[in-house]
């Protein structure tokens, strides 16, 4: 994997840059449709790629590794051949669905038990583990294994959590460096800075995980209920640690402002299922603002759901069919409203590139942040 810094913005720290890898090239900053069992939801490939747009896609460690399992993906020769993504693919380690099954796993040094969601059945994640978990779904990025806190948090607990994810992530990278990938191309691996919301602590972490020396690097344990303000106090702190000419890499953020935010203060990656999990819900993110397509305004609303972004489902659909897709259930509905959302956030991220490499991002994230956060 290779990292370029393009442009830098006149009034921010934001920065364009692209990041090269063998399915190939990723224009940063990028919004990155989380596919979690290996599809994003509602959306064909084909759609993800001419509609949306993307670039790379995000698939779950933990939920391929339960279904469909390593022996159907690697039998089918990597997650790419499987699913028929030909574009890049990050995978996450496993970490947040360790942090959100707090009532069916125990955290010890070697690793997580857990218990199957699906099933009950038990397993365990350790460092090694989740490494030869990657190798075998063939992402190109692959994340490095970490415990993520919640919020609140005291902070012991933090800085054990801290340390244990930093003694973690020198076991993946021994196993990391001593195994090759299965498909005849190359993965990356991405350490992730912890921390909660402690100044010592993110700066003491973000200090350790430059000091390996990878590809790229990862800010997690952030869009976890804490307050907006303290995200980017957190965020800004470390991306003035992180190494200025590698990508960094945001974990589950999050909205459009939110997004937008903190590609000023140097962000080059995003992923959240918030597009496609409130679009399934009747939320749709515009360039006006914010619509909920269920209320009744929308009814006899005969315009085209975001004439402003030109893809097909933007200026062939109205509001007012939208509204009696999802009213009624339909699937069809779903499937319009994540592919709105999505293609979006591609656009958001699109135009954000445009602003820095015209050194006029920061005047025009004030106002876009404003109108993105509008309720219409």
């Amino acid at each position: 994997m290779k990292f370029s810094i393009q442009a830098k913005d006149k009034g921010s720290r934001a920065r364009s840059g692209e990041i090269i890898t063998d399915h190939g090239t990723i224009k940063t900053p990028i919004f990155m449709p989380v596919g979690t069992a290996g599809s994003v939801k509602a959306v064909h490939q084909r759609e993800l790629k001419e509609d949306i747009e993307a670039q790379i896609i995000l698939g779950n460690t933990y939920h391929l590794y339960l279904r469909p399992g390593l022996d159907i993906i690697e039998g089918a020769g990597g997650l790419h051949k499987f699913n028929g993504w030909d574009r890049p693919i990050l995978t996450d380690s496993g970490g947040y669905q360790v942090y959100s099954l707090a009532d069916s796993r125990k955290i010890k040094e070697g690793g997580v038990t857990f218990k199957s969601h699906i099933d009950g059945s038990k397993h365990v994640f350790s460092p090694e583990a989740v490494m030869d978990i990657q190798r075998t779904i063939g992402a190109d990025i692959i994340m490095a294994f970490d415990e993520c806190t919640p919020y609140p948090c005291e902070y012991g607990y933090a800085k054990d959590s801290m340390h244990m994810t930093r003694r973690w992530l020198e076991r993946c990278c021994n196993r990391f460096d001593e195994t090759i990938g299965k498909y005849g191309y190359t993965q990356a691996l991405f350490p992730i800075v912890q921390g909660s919301v402690y100044k010592d602590l993110r700066i003491q972490s973000a200090e350790t995980i430059t000091s390996f020396e990878r590809e790229g690097n990862a800010i997690g344990g952030l869009s976890v209920g804490e307050p907006a303000e303290m995200m980017y106090e957190m965020t800004e702190l470390v991306c003035d640690i992180l190494p200025f000419d590698k990508p960094r890499y945001l974990m589950g953020v999050g909205t459009p402002a939110n997004i937008l935010e903190c590609i000023a203060l140097g962000v080059d990656m995003f992923d959240c299922v918030m597009p496609t999990r409130n679009a399934r819900n009747g939320m749709l993110f515009t360039t006006e603002g914010i619509i909920n397509i269920k209320n009744k305004k929308w009814e006899s609303d005969f315009t085209n759901i975001d004439p402003n972004l030109g893809g097909y489902v933007d200026t062939f659909y109205s509001k007012a069919y939208l509204r009696h897709l999802i009213m009624s259930k339909e699937i069809l509905g779903a499937q319009i409203a994540s592919i709105h959302n999505l293609r979006f956030y591609l656009w958001l991220v699109g135009q954000a590139r445009v602003q820095i490499e015209q050194g006029t991002f920061f005047d025009w994230k004030e106002r876009m942040v404003k109108k993105v956060s509008n309720r219409l």
